[in-house]
């Protein structure tokens, strides 16, 4: 499906080929045919889209919060109105089913309704003095042009995660989308900056991360970066940050665990198990790494998972919308996975369902759901971030070594249990080191509820009105009357 070009878009204009001339094949992970190009922004390009930022700044943080939402309201309205247009571009290019991408592509227009009102809810404070002729005021302001970076495995919401809160607070933004995932992304763009005045207040840049990102990183125009990547991206991102001292939000790796209790409800926790581990083939940062069961119900679990799992349909998204898995989205992505599926067998794990390419999947990055058993910590698939279709199940005989397990890893954004008993549930919740904890479910992020990572799994908070606090600065007025 040739013709499916992507484009930068700087100050409202789209731009099909930068001054470089140098373009990129974009490709299908489901077909591996080329679907189209991506253009690599050149210097001219980055400060262009700089200048159009800074440029429109002041009148969009002029502009009241009532009418900025307005505008969000009105830009969500046209991406519900396109939705099978953007998700059949992210199905393309990412692999994840056509039923899926269009979720993804809803959520992304709930995230702008959201901040289009929540925008309005900026409070102040005013706070007692010990003087009768003084008084303090708290307010908070924008700060100015943010910088996003977009992941490429659900490249439109969590684009939708980082451009709703920033323009809601008055910030204006310079999104620049992961180079294998650009088509979708695009076209939510645009949608976006046809809905918003002045032009400018949103611009869109393609091509190597290792060139845009240490440019807009250490522009001056530059005033926040916020990034959803791996914890060593992260990390880069920091240290490019630390010698300006900007504000920096970071969503990172998860490594995330399930905790299923000898009390809990088996078939539930089957189920959730399967949906969080290998939903976009595991390519999620809140999937589930790490099944741990209660020795005394682990038979029985497994039995069900499997049940489950040996269910699942796995083929190309857009031929059949309805498939439970499409491809994985890179070579890489799936050369990590053997890496740690070999791994993990070598030092005497079992593979119980799966751990091979499906049979007449086609020529794609297509690999089965895979259940193992006989795990420990020294492998690499219970100590690392697979981010692939791997779920290895371990038992513990109690609560005590549970929590250890779950939180014997440097990363703590989301932790899931399962359990029928309310103690058991507040004492695990509050003793996992992470972000977020399940409790008889494994509920992603949702736009109304703040979504950020402990240790190496990120900083600050994204979603909520938590996330959009991120996005604005505090100042405190302190007045004397004469």
């Amino acid at each position: 499906m040739p013709g499916h070009n992507a484009f930068m878009l700087i100050n409202g204009k789209p731009i099909y080929e930068s001054s470089s001339k140098s373009q990129k094949p974009i490709i299908n992970p489901a077909t591996l045919e080329t679907i189209g190009t991506l253009p690599e922004a050149s210097d001219v390009e980055i400060q262009a889209a700089l200048n159009a930022a800074g440029k429109s700044y002041q009148e969009w943080s002029n502009t009241s919060p009532a009418r900025r939402g307005e505008m969000l309201h009105k830009a969500a309205t046209e991406v519900r109105a396109n939705v099978e247009a953007i998700a059949r571009l992210l199905t393309l290019e990412q692999g994840k089913p056509l039923a899926e991408a269009r979720g993804e592509v809803k959520a992304a227009a709930e995230a702008l309704d959201y901040y289009a009102e929540e925008g309005q809810r900026v409070l102040g404070e005013i706070l007692p003095t010990n003087k009768s002729d003084t008084r303090s005021l708290v307010i908070r302001q924008p700060l100015g042009v943010v910088a996003a970076f977009v992941p490429w495995n659900y490249p439109v919401s969590l684009a939708a995660w980082k451009i709703a809160p920033a323009l809601a607070a008055g910030n204006t933004i310079i999104v620049k989308p992961a180079s294998n995932t650009p088509l979708a992304t695009c076209e939510f763009v645009r949608l976006l900056n046809s809905c918003l005045e002045p032009i400018g207040v949103i611009n869109l840049l393609l091509g190597s991360g290792a060139k845009i990102g240490p440019a807009l990183i250490s522009s001056p125009v530059v005033q926040k970066i916020t990034l959803t990547g791996s914890t060593e991206t992260g990390k880069q991102i920091m240290s490019l940050a630390a010698p300006y001292l900007k504000k920096v939000s970071l969503e990172l790796g998860g490594n995330c665990p399930i905790i299923v209790c000898r009390d809990a409800d088996l078939e539930a926790a089957a189920q959730g198990t399967v949906y969080r581990s290998f939903r976009n083939m595991g390519q999620i940062c809140n999937a589930i790494n790490r099944v741990y069961v209660d020795r005394a119900v682990a038979d029985t679990f497994l039995e069900k998972v499997l049940a489950r799992v040996s269910k699942m349909t796995i083929g190309d998204g857009l031929r059949d919308p309805d498939v439970d898995l499409g491809p994985m989205a890179t070579a890489d992505g799936l050369e990590k996975t053997l890496a740690h599926l070999e791994d993990a067998v070598d030092k005497g794990a079992t593979v119980v369902y799966g751990g091979k390419r499906p049979e007449n999947a086609g020529p794609g990055y297509f690999f089965m759901p895979t259940v193992l058993t006989n795990v420990n910590h020294q492998m690499r698939v219970m100590t690392e971030e697979t981010f692939g279709p791997l779920a290895p199940v371990m038992s513990f005989s109690d609560l005590d070594e549970a929590v250890a397990l779950a939180n014997d890893s440097p990363y703590g954004l989301v932790a899931y249990v399962y359990t029928s008993n309310l103690k058991t549930a507040f004492v695990l919740s509050e003793r996992l080191q992470f972000g977020t904890v399940g409790i008889n479910n494994v509920t992603g992020g949702e736009v109304a509820f703040p979504y950020g990572g402990w240790k190496e799994s990120g900083l600050g908070v994204e979603l909520s009105h938590h996330g959009l606090n991120e996005y604005l600065a505090l100042k405190h007025i302190r007045i004397t009357l004469l």
